[in-house]
């Protein structure tokens, strides 16, 4: 029997499955981790705990619940949160936290300086992508400027999921879809790493070897074997990051798809058939040659339910509250009784871009419930994502179908909200595991086994999520984005 072990390490939990050559999975498992936040606008991981850490045991842990021989597992593919900044030594030990994707806005300097250097048009048109909190070169920047002695000490510059693939193989690669992540020191005309637009942040040697994602990064080495209990010799895939397989996951495969991530953060996959260039949207090629992927994601969305439940319903067993406060939800109307939410709590990624946005929450009185206020926080999120999916439309590339995917889609109010105000049905899998899962497929694609179609019969379609629109919905949209073009500025003033 043919199996493929798909690992994915998340912002704040970490799962891995064990599937067969039917697409159907033997074994699941998934375990916690914390988000470090330092101070107000940072976000890191411990690379060996929360990352390394994380897989052993679930590879151990995959192995031992299913019975099945390592011998049998044909290839192991993995996924990260992504893109993050981590400095490593010469052996692959990190010499610091791992900083974190967008929500990690500690570059703001770094990002005005070298787009005022470089020029936005100019990033646009040899790296796809404005510079964000989302990219990876800022960072590495500021390293550079606030950490110098660990720059300085630094063999290579990696991301998650390089970071999970030299601890299994001893290779140091990436695969080109997260690599564009790290403007604009990747030329996506040359898919290439270069330094021709800033030779000033790091010596291009540094990073990772280029791969596609179904290529083989190379073998599990003996000491991987005894840590992960993975035979010695079995092929690991290049990686990538996890919105990525998730969204392979879940069947996006042509032009017009858009994959509708509901995890810690809202995260949106678009596939085209031509590159789109636009500054409020980020771009990569995508996970196979020929076709692009544009990109969008809100900077916090589960993470505020979590912040939600553990300073407004401590009270409630942690195991069972989201279950209670989504009942308190629903039995509060549309539009939560006036209240309108912006989810701006790590400031905000696509399509604003503003690292000090600020959380709001308008239109309270004293007859408001937490019923209200929690569903008012879904809804919130939910007129977030309408404001992405807008701006598809502006450029031109409006979704023909939109595949869900994420333990979100699992909270009713949330992604029926999602539905009715963006007015747009969204398409569930019969699988909904995520990234893992992508893995697990994008491991049998690289040995052979499968090919990129053949998701649609691993995971086939379940139910659709129906739009149903509400004139409530559409006037609270307009007031949740008066709210912050009208009070921008002073959400600014509040950083002194």
């Amino acid at each position: 029997m043919k199996y493929y072990l798909g690992i994915d390490i998340g912002t704040f939990a970490s799962k891995g499955v064990l599937v067969d050559g039917d697409g159907q999975i033997v074994a699941s498992a998934d375990t916690p981790h914390k988000m470090i936040v330092p101070q107000p606008g940072w976000a890191e991981h411990r690379p060996n705990e929360d990352w390394w850490g994380d897989f052993t045991l679930l590879s151990r842990k995959l192995l031992a619940d299913s019975g099945v021989d390592p011998a049998d597992i044909r290839a192991v593919g993995c996924s990260a949160i992504g893109p993050c900044m981590l400095p490593v030594d010469a052996d692959g030990e990190p010499l610091m936290n791992g900083v974190l994707y967008g929500v990690d806005a500690r570059a703001a300097r770094e990002i005005d300086d070298l787009t005022a250097r470089i020029g936005e048009d100019v990033l646009l048109d040899r790296c796809g992508n404005a510079l964000t909190s989302q990219s990876v070169g800022p960072k590495i920047l500021w390293l550079k400027r606030n950490r110098p002695e660990i720059y300085g000490a630094a063999d290579r510059i990696v991301t998650a999921s390089t970071f999970l693939v030299r601890k299994l193989t001893g290779e140091t690669v990436i695969d080109h879809y997260t690599a564009a992540s790290f403007s604009p020191l990747y030329v996506v005309d040359k898919l290439d790493w270069s330094d021709e637009l800033a030779d000033d942040i790091v010596d291009i040697a540094k990073l990772p070897r280029l791969l596609w994602s179904t290529e083989i990064a190379g073998t599990v080495t003996k000491q991987a074997a005894a840590e992960t209990g993975l035979a010695e010799g079995t092929p690991v895939t290049a990686g990538t990051i996890d919105a990525a397989a998730e969204a392979l996951s879940v069947g996006v495969l042509e032009s017009g798809d858009m994959m509708m991530m509901y995890g810690s953060t809202i995260f949106i996959i678009a596939l085209t058939e031509a590159r789109v260039r636009d500054a409020r949207l980020w771009y990569a090629p995508w996970l196979f040659e020929g076709l692009h992927a544009s990109m969008s994601g809100l900077a916090t969305s589960g993470t505020l339910t979590h912040w939600f439940r553990d300073q407004f319903a401590r009270e409630l067993d942690p195991e069972t509250a989201f279950i209670t406060l989504a009942e308190e939800a629903e039995q509060s109307p549309r539009g939560a009784n006036g209240l309108v939410f912006l989810p701006y709590f790590s400031g905000e990624r696509t399509p604003i871009h503003d690292p000090f946005a600020k959380g709001v929450l308008f239109g309270l009185n004293l007859t408001h419930t937490r019923g209200d206020i929690y569903r008012a926080v879904l809804e919130g999120i939910a007129y977030g994502t309408n404001h992405v999916v807008e701006t598809y439309g502006d450029v031109g590339e409006s979704p023909k179908r939109i595949l869900a995917v994420g333990g979100g889609t699992k909270n009713r109010v949330w992604s029926q909200a999602t539905s009715d105000i963006s007015g747009r049905d969204q398409v569930l899998r019969s699988r909904t595991v995520g990234a893992s899962y992508g893995d697990a497929f994008l491991a049998a694609m690289a040995v052979g086994d499968v090919e990129r179609n053949d998701i649609a019969t691993w995971n086939p379609v379940d139910s659709t999520i129906v739009a149903d629109p509400a004139e409530v919905y559409a006037r609270q949209y307009r007031v949740f984005k008066g709210i912050y073009e009208q009070t921008a500025d002073l959400m600014h003033d509040l950083e002194g």
